[in-house]
Formats: structure tokens, sequence, C-alpha cells
């Protein structure tokens, strides 16, 4: 007989996880510990703030920036490129993985979410919670308290407005505004890549 899968087998699996088990809920402590000793260096310190976040983090590229106050779930399940700034008050609730591409820009006060919950009021109650992976691809500008919910792709050189509500992917190269987020006009791809 096949044994059962844990809690934390279930979440890494997409399934739906109980977020009230031990070891799930282990990670978001280690998560708290870790964004109260960074956020407590001095933030002249660019050099020792990249060096913590490049030990804790999934990946972190050279040149990119992180400002406080920075709250996240875990922390392992962020891969961070190269040349990014990640503005103030941003949280990543990163129980599945966040990929987030060369030289963007994350505005203020932003949620970048993994995980919900069901509609289900009784499945709350049974502290269920499902999460699923969220990609930000390189050169997007996503503005001041933007939310990016669950299983969400924004595509290349994109912007996402301030105080937007990204519900479904967005393709690359465009502007996207609203709650939900829609797309209101395309963007010349001027990289030559």
């Amino acid at each position: 007989m096949e044994k059962p899968k844990t809690d934390l087998e279930k979440l890494e699996a997409g399934e739906i996880y109980d977020f009230s088990d031990k070891e799930v809920a282990a990670r978001k402590d280690f998560a708290i510990v870790k964004c109260k000793e960074y956020n407590s260096i001095d933030t002249m310190d660019n050099e020792g703030r990249w060096k913590y976040l490049s030990e804790w983090l999934g990946s972190i590229g050279k040149g990119t920036w992180v400002a406080s106050t920075f709250n996240c779930d875990y922390g392992k399940n962020i891969f961070l490129g190269s040349n990014i700034t990640i503005n103030f008050n941003v949280t990543i609730l990163d129980i599945r993985k966040v990929t987030i591409g060369d030289y963007t820009m994350i505005g203020p006060g932003t949620l970048i979410t993994t995980v919900g919950h069901p509609l289900s009021p009784k499945g709350r109650r049974g502290h269920q919670a499902f999460a699923k992976p969220v990609t930000i691809g390189k050169d997007v500008w996503i503005g001041g308290n933007v939310v990016i919910l669950p299983g969400i792709t924004i595509g290349q050189g994109s912007v996402i407005g301030a105080g937007s509500v990204v519900t479904k992917d967005i393709p690359p190269f465009c502007v996207a505004v609203g709650s939900p987020a829609r797309v209101i006009k395309n963007i010349e791809n001027d990289l030559n890549e």
C-alpha cells in the first residue's frame, strides 16, 4: 500500500494541503526570522544586504536590490535575476516558486502570492490551501500596490499599472491596468536582442 503524502509533499505537488501542518508552518517561522534579520541590516550596506539574500533566497543575480521592509513566506522559493529593483514594503508569498527576470522593477507595496484558499468556508476552517508558481519575465515594470495572484505569468517587457490586480496571464510587451488587470495597449520591443 502506498504511503499517504505529507502536507508538504502535497504543497510541492500543487495539491490542496493543510497550512497549519508543522512542516509547512516551519517554513513560515523560518521566513519570519530571516525577514526580521534582513530588514535590520543597515539600509546603506548594499553589499551586506545582497550577501544575506544570496545565502538565503533560491538565487539572486548581481546588481539586484531589495528594499526594506521585505517579507516572504519562505525565501528559498524566490529566484531573482540580475539588476532587479524591488522597492519598499514588498511581500512575496513564495509557498511555491517565484521567478523574476533580469531588469525588472517592482513598485512599493506590491504583493506577489503563490498561495490561495478554497471558496468553501468548510475548507478554509480546515486550514486548506493551494499554491501555484508565479513567473515574471525580464524587463517588466510592476507599479506600486499591485497584487499578483497564484499561477500568473507576466511576459517580458510588460508594464502593470499601479494598483492593478493581476488575475490572468499577461503577454509580453504590453500595458495592463485595472482590477482585474486587462491589456490596454502594446509596447514596442526596442531591446534589439
